[in-house]
This record gives C-alpha cells, structure tokens and sequence, in this order.
C-alpha cells in the first residue's frame, strides 16, 4: 500500500522539481556574481520545459500540481502584501487606473480584429488576457534591485495592482459562467467577510504582534503559520465561493499589510519569503514550465507565428500606455523599463485561457499560443527591463510614500 502511494506521489518528479529550482537559483546566483542580470525566474520556466513530457517526458503529478496551486496562491498574497496603499495612493494609483483603461481599449480593439479575421473566437477573453500584469512575478525581482520604494517601484506597483486586480475583477464579474448579478452578489459577499476579517486582525493586532514577535525566531514560529492559515483559508474561502483561488492569496496579502503597517515584525519578511519563494513558489514556476506545450506552440510555422504575435500584443496593450502615460513622471530609459516589466504575465493568462477552453470560448491551439507569448514576456521582458534600470534605483534612493504619492 505505502509503495503504491508512493509510485502514484512520482517521487522522481517530485525531486526532478526541486532539483530544477534549486539549479536555477544557483545559476542566477553565478550570473549575477559576474554581472548578468538574469532573474531565476526565468531559469525555471526554461528548465521546467527541460524536464517536462515534450523534452524529458517527466508529467505533473497531483501532488506536485498541488504544490504549484499553494505556490500561485503565495505569490499572489506577496502581490498584496507589498502593495502599500499609501505609497500608491494618488496619481500613481491614477495613472495605473488610466493605464489598464487605455490598455483594455487597446487590448479589445485588437481582440476585434483578431475575431473579424478568424484567428480567435472570442475578442473578450482574448482582449482580457492581453490586458493582464503578474505584479506577483514581478516583486521579488522589484526587491532584489532594492526597486520597491523608489519612484519607479511606487509606479510599477500601481500599474501592477491595477493590472492584476482589474482582470481577476473581468474573471470573476464577466467572464464567468454564472450571470453578472450572481457573481457581483458573491463578490461583494467575499469582500464582506475579508473585511470582517481584516477587522478583527487589525483590532487583535496589539495582543497579538507582541507574541508573534517573542516567538519569531522559536521553533513554533506562529506568525508564519498563521499567515499561512490565512493564506489557504481565504483562498479556500474564494474557491468554495466561486471565486478565482488567486483572488484570496491577494487579500490575504492586504490584510496581512495592514495588520503589520504600524507595527513591522524583525524578521517577518525574510521568514515567510523563504518558505514561499524557497519552497512553494518555485513549483509553480518550473509546473508552468512543464505544463507547456511546446509542441503546439513550435511544431508549426502557424504556432510558433501565433505565438510570435502574442508576444508582441503583450507588450503593444500594456507598454504604449505606459509611454504615454508616464510622460511627465518617469524618464523615457524608466518609462521604457516600466512598458516592459508591466506587460510581463503568466499566471493570470493561464487561468483565462484554462476558463476560455472549458467554455468552448477558445481553441486548445490559441490558447497554446496565448500562454507561449505570456511565457516568453516572463523570459525576457523582465531580464531587459532589469538592464535598463541598471543601478538607477541607488542612485535615486529611498522615497517616502508621501514624497512619490504627490
């Protein structure tokens, strides 16, 4: 019996896995160490590729898919946790707002004609996926450039909640199979009892925080494993609501950003990115890397050009407002820089596509091509945007939330 459950488990996959991460943040540690700026990122899309069927021939399991859904959900709550609503408040929020407006009228007059032309079957699942930005991919690069509280950062931030926010708001009001009314009534339900929540963390936070930070560095560590209740418990919460899973790791974040706004924890920080980004979220990275089929995407000219395309909408929906937008607040080398890492995106165009498919709103070959374009803008949209900022971010120091909000 244990030796079957451990056949079903695929222990070789499993290790296959952690291997593959653990590889990749080798290698972008000796990159970096001789002055190539690479984020690992990256390295484990490619090597999740390497080990997948259509190169290795090594298939997700449950259990590693398991561990790649708890790896999204903590991204996603990092995504929340680091936007800091009073350094995004005022006109870098503006601008965000504007920014993913003029970019789903870009991204829905491409769709239209994408549609007219028969190359898609739906412009508002198309246009919605064309519209989308991983801020949750984007953080940890953000912080290990020391980019998160600069002016360029508190840019980057804006645009990016609003870009990843926005679409979960298309998924779950619009794209849904449920009615607009039904899914409104459920949201605002789920937003109900986030508040809720966020209410007694806040108010229990003077009780609490003291006993979280005597316990920091014992071996109970109970505010990581309460973080982490929250975490998976809202995003249960969202699942069992109909919500999109992503949608409860983002409050969670929020919450948790409130709760600690007053009061930082020492630690705290370091703490929960080593179980997430040292664990968790590497699954993630390297399953999306496995999980795509390359074979669709380059076995025909047809593929590879489709594909091609979308790598290029990407960045035209989200990098023109950026350019234009950001004008009289970001230099052209930032506001270059800012067009890319903003059309950076994967996580939500898989579950766009994922829904899309199951609805008969999509082709399995479009789809295809939709989730290779969103993988190569995290390939190499972020390694170039990365080498445009450069040192900038030293030189330009820390900002205070006040001083960037305007």
């Amino acid at each position: 019996m244990i030796l079957a459950d451990i056949a079903h488990v695929a222990p070789g996959t499993f290790l296959a896995i952690v291997a593959a991460s653990a590889v990749a943040a080798s290698l972008a540690a000796l990159a970096a160490g001789r002055g190539v700026v690479v984020h690992v990122v990256v390295i484990e899309l490619i090597l999740g590729i390497l080990i997948g069927p259509d190169v290795a021939g090594l298939h997700p399991t449950e259990l590693v898919t398991f561990f790649a859904d708890l790896g999204l959900g903590l991204l996603f709550f990092f995504a929340g946790y680091e936007i800091d609503l009073q350094q995004i408040a005022g006109k870098p929020l503006r601008l965000g707002i504007l920014g993913w407006c003029l970019s789903l009228v870009i991204a829905y007059s491409l769709g239209a004609v994408l549609a007219a032309a028969g190359i898609v079957l739906s412009l508002l699942y198309t246009g919605s996926a064309l519209s989308t930005t991983s801020i949750g991919m984007l953080i940890p690069m953000l912080s290990d450039m020391g980019d998160l509280r600069t002016r360029f950062g508190t840019q980057l931030l804006a645009a990016g909640a609003v870009g990843e926010f926005g679409p979960i708001l298309l998924i779950t009001l619009i794209l849904s199979a449920q009615s607009t009314a039904h899914n409104a009534a459920i949201l605002l339900a789920f937003i109900g009892l986030a508040v809720a929540i966020a209410l007694i963390a806040v108010r229990s936070a003077e009780r609490t925080l003291p006993v979280f930070e005597r316990t920091i560095e014992s071996s109970s560590q109970l505010v990581v494993r309460w973080i982490l209740v929250l975490v998976f418990a809202l995003a249960l919460l969202a699942s069992e609501l109909g919500l999109d899973l992503l949608l409860g790791g983002f409050a969670a974040g929020v919450i948790t950003r409130q709760v600690l706004s007053r009061r930082e924890i020492p630690l705290f920080d370091s703490k929960l990115s080593a179980v997430a980004f040292g664990v968790f979220v590497p699954f993630f990275f390297v399953t999306s890397g496995m999980n795509l089929d390359v074979n669709a995407i380059f076995g025909t000219a047809s593929g590879v050009l489709k594909t091609l395309m979308f790598f290029v909408l990407f960045l035209i929906v989200r990098g023109v407002p950026a350019m234009v937008l950001y004008r009289g607040v970001l230099d052209r080398r930032e506001r270059t820089a800012l067009a890319f890492m903003s059309s950076t995106q994967l996580p939500l165009v898989i579950a766009i596509t994922a829904l899309a498919t199951s609805s008969g709103h999509m082709r399995p070959s479009t789809a295809a091509a939709l989730v290779g374009g969103a993988a190569l803008t995290t390939l190499f949209f972020p390694t170039i945007a990365l080498r445009l900022r450069g040192d900038l971010s030293s030189r330009e120091g820390m900002l205070s939330a006040a001083g960037v909000a305007e």
